[in-house]
Order: structure tokens, then sequence, then C-alpha cells
């Protein structure tokens, strides 16, 4: 009999049926003659470097790889070298960063500074106000203090003509941030989206486009993002609770599922209003990573298309059973690599799938089955087979994994461990034997760290089911 793997269920306090999603592993989907998907170790983090700061935001420009680190703007070489640029403040504050033809803007808790190559400066006109977020659009910097649009001026973009200001007022709500979709700007609010469109004229350059609004809005300044040619943010009408959408065209899709809201339901508002999104399209993934306090929870686009169901992950950096921040942020593509930097301390680095270790740490990795179900009546579990990818550990290492089972979805049995197999023993087999009974239905979960570095295909398990 075999058995799914791709997310598995758990109960709560409340009587819910709950669903586990991978923890630290990604689905990949594609027929690989064992099954039609299957579980890869989510990518590993590699330090290359230190900086001056945590990561706080981070783009490629001109070719080279530009990240705000604490308090300055730096720029880190092919090899990982960190040339500081120059003071934006802050500390933790995530920062916003867009760029023109020929200069950097980054938005840093409530200044806007352009950065031309040579020279950091800070723009000082009076009139620009508070700069919650920034964007380049048709030969302008625009920028809003959280309830007018503001836009520079195309003669001098360290100057603002307060005549020039726009506003989004199709609902009384908090305008939170600025995204451009396909040159359209986009003005964020918390319950409400508008699109503009550049008009010209001798005011302010952009006119709403009616029938673009969509009547959700988003939680935070950096809890939405350009994903797939869409706006994707954590949000919800009003009087809704909050959800994960992909906004286009006047509409928002849903793509959390019950469970995804379930847990954004658990953080306070405040907590939600320092949620980052962050996109990253890498090879046959469209990932969508949105860091929470404790966890990361990633949407792959491209499998949720294949499967025809939202396919979601769970990355976090601990050892322990519990959830901790994941400890990388501001993906950034550049140097043929991808980079990113730690949110709670000043290390940065590549990502790569040869591991999966964050900054030489181990961390858990975690999956579970769905409700084994028998119509009411007990089985025997003779045994359990995992079909792995095994032999690609570290050299050196006698690695091992675990499974447990849940007969009511909170507590579980004693967990029992067996071999994963040192380097180069890539015909080893994952069997556990005599693994009891059940009554009516079982849950099974297998555990291990990043140690035992393995993809795997298919769970298969040999039932006996009883008559009683």
């Amino acid at each position: 009999m075999r058995i799914p793997i791709l997310s598995g269920a758990y109960t709560d306090a409340a009587a819910n049926f709950r669903v586990s999603y991978p923890v630290n592993y990604f689905v990949s989907v594609g027929q690989n003659g064992i099954s039609d998907a299957y579980l890869r170790p989510a990518d590993g983090l590699v330090q290359v470097g230190t900086g001056p700061g945590v990561s706080r935001g981070a783009i490629e420009w001109n070719g080279e790889h530009y990240r705000v680190m604490g308090p300055m703007l730096v720029k880190i070489s092919s090899s990982g070298l960190v040339t500081q640029l120059g003071f934006v403040g802050g500390f933790n504050e995530p920062v916003k960063m867009d760029y023109s033809f020929d200069r950097l803007a980054i938005a840093s808790v409530g200044n806007l500074y352009y950065y031309d190559g040579t020279t950091l400066s800070q723009v000082t006109d009076p009139d620009l106000g508070q700069v919650i977020d920034v964007v380049f659009v048709d030969g302008y910097f625009m920028t809003t203090d959280g309830q007018s649009i503001v836009v520079t001026e195309l003669s001098n973009p360290a100057q603002v003509n307060p005549l020039k200001y726009g506003s989004s007022e199709a609902d009384p709500d908090r305008l939170v941030s600025i995204l451009k979709v396909r040159n359209e700007p986009h003005a964020i609010n918390l319950h409400t989206i508008e699109a503009f469109d550049n008009v010209g004229g001798d005011y302010f350059p952009f006119q709403r486009i009616e029938g673009a609004q969509i009547m959700k809005g988003c939680v935070g300044s950096r809890a939405c993002c350009l994903f797939v040619d869409a706006i994707a943010f954590v949000g919800s009408g009003r009087g809704e609770s909050p959800s994960v959408y992909i906004g286009a065209n006047g509409r928002a899709q849903q793509i959390s599922t019950n469970e995804i809201d379930l847990v954004l339901s658990a953080y306070s508002d405040a907590e939600l209003a320092n949620v980052v999104l962050e996109p990253r399209n890498n090879k046959s993934q469209q990932l969508l990573y949105v860091h929470l306090p404790d966890r990361t929870l990633v949407y792959d686009a491209t499998a949720s298309q294949i499967v025809g169901a939202p396919v979601w992950s769970v990355l976090t950096s601990t050892l322990g059973e519990s959830f901790t921040q994941y400890k990388a942020r501001d993906f950034v593509w550049c140097h043929g690599k991808w980079w990113a930097g730690d949110p709670t301390s000043n290390v940065f680095g590549t990502l790569t799938d040869s591991i999966g270790s964050h900054w030489g740490a181990n961390v858990r990795w975690e999956f579970s089955t769905p409700i084994v179900y028998n119509a009411g009546k007990g089985a025997i579990i003779h045994q359990i087979e995992l079909s792995a990818l095994t032999g690609r550990v570290v050299s050196g290492l006698d690695p091992t994994l675990s499974t447990s089972y849940s007969t009511d979805g909170i507590t579980w049995s004693n967990t029992r461990h067996i071999k994963a197999g040192q380097q180069g023993e890539r015909m080893k087999r994952l069997v556990w034997w005599q693994n009891g009974f059940m009554r009516s239905w079982r849950v099974q979960r297998f555990q291990g760290d990043t140690q035992t570095h393995l993809s795997v295909a298919a769970l298969e398990a040999e039932i006996e089911g009883l008559a009683v």
C-alpha cells in the first residue's frame, strides 16, 4: 500500500483536523518512475562573510549585489568582499530598494536615499515627507507617507512639488505600500488596492484605473511583493480575517489554505504588520516566501498549478521540535548564485542544494502522512519503507532518521530510529519492521536533521486489515 507524504495531518485542542506541511522540505513535481512528486531537502545556507549588521533588504543593480546591513548600504563582490557605501540609518527594520537608469533608491526608517554609483545622498526636500515605500515608474520616483502618493520631479529626483501629490481615495483606509505591475503603480492600502496609469498633466501625473481596484488590502508595508506578474499579499477585505492572495486585473485569488489561515490567525495585528513577503524564481520553481516571526511559509506556484491545489512548505532554523525564525531573507540572484542575509545576525552567504544546514548549524526536518483509515476497523502494520535517495551525506557521518505515530493527532508514540546510510550507500533501504497495530486510524511521522540529507519519493506500507 502506498501512503501519500506531500502533506500530513494532525489535530488540535479545538477538535479540528489540521494539515501538516513538510518542514525544511520542498515538493518537487514530476514523474520519476516511482511517483509523480517527491520531497527534496530545502536549500541550505552557506556563510560567505559578515557585514555591519543584520540583513534588511537587497537588490541587484547593474550586475552588482547591493544590500542594507544594519545602518549601512554595502556592495558585496562575487567573492564576498564587503564595501561599505554609506549610512542609511536603522537597525533591523526592512528597507525598500528600487532603481532608475542612473541611481539606486533606498527607503529606510522614513527617509529616502540615492546612490549614483559613487556617492550616497539623502533627499532633504521637506515636501517629501516621511517615506514608507519607493518605486521607480516612468521617470519618477514614487513614494508614500501613508496618506499621500508623492512623485519626484522629472528634471531633479531630489525635488518634490507639493502640488503634485496624489491620493488613493476609494476607501478611507491607510496606504501601506506601493508596487509596480507591468509599469502601472498600485497603491496598496489596508483594505483595498488601486491601480494607476500615467496620463501626464501639470499636477499629479497618474490617474486611477477604474475597474482595476481590488477590494482587499495588505496588513503591512512589506507584506506584499511582485510575484508571477501579479501582487502577492497577506491581507483581507474590510471585516475579514487575513489570508494570502494573488491580486491582478481587479480580482484577488486566495492561495492560502485553511491551515495557512489558521497559522496566520495566531499572530497579533502588530506581528502581522511586520510580515515580509518575497519571491524567488529558482529553476522550475516559482516560490513565494511568507516570513513570519517564528517560521517562513513557502508557496510553490508551479507545483500548485500542476497538482491543482495549493502546495506549501515550512522553513525553520531550529534543531528542536518547535519553530524559530528562518535565518535567510532578502534573496538576490547575482554573480550566478542566490544570495541571502540573516535577519538575526551580520552573516550573509549563498543558497545551495548540496547541504541543508543553515549557516553551519544543523536544523530539523519533518514530514508526515495523512490519516490512514481502515473504515473503523483495526489493522496490523507489518512494515513501512521510504523510497529515498540515500548516500548523499557528508563523508564520515553515519546519520539516522526516525518515525513515530499518533492515533489521536496530538500525542505521539516513542520514536524508532534507523540508520540513513553513509556517503556512497546509495542502495540503502529505509525500512521499519513490526510497527504494531491501529484500532481505527493512524498518522505516521518521519523526522531527522540536515545531517541526513536525502530526497524521499514514496512511502510503502505492508498492512493487514482486521475484520473487526
